[in-house]
């Protein structure tokens, strides 16, 4: 229920409000039994606050090249404050 809309409605939104212009993955389930695999993988990995369950939009997960996940970030994590995370890995 965070993302109420269409997946075009969702994209228009993201283009609007924050300036978006990556390409989006649709809409998914991320928690519960109809859980995408990938989440329930991600999250099996890195717990949260919450433990496994994803709070809300824009929780992000640094995966390695080996598909390792590295870490996992809160919604209020900025793309840029985890930059040094990011080029470490590189």
């Amino acid at each position: 229920g965070q993302a109420p809309g269409t997946n075009e409605e969702i994209v228009s939104f993201c283009k609007m409000k924050f300036g978006v212009s990556f390409r989006q993955f649709a809409k998914i389930k991320v928690n519960g039994k109809e859980a995408d695999p990938l989440y329930v993988y991600l999250k099996s990995q890195q717990k949260g606050v919450l433990g496994e369950r994803i709070k809300w939009n824009f929780t992000k997960f640094l995966v390695d090249r080996d598909g390792n996940v590295i870490a996992r970030f809160s919604p209020n994590d900025t793309p840029e404050s985890i930059d040094s995370k990011i080029e470490a890995l590189l």
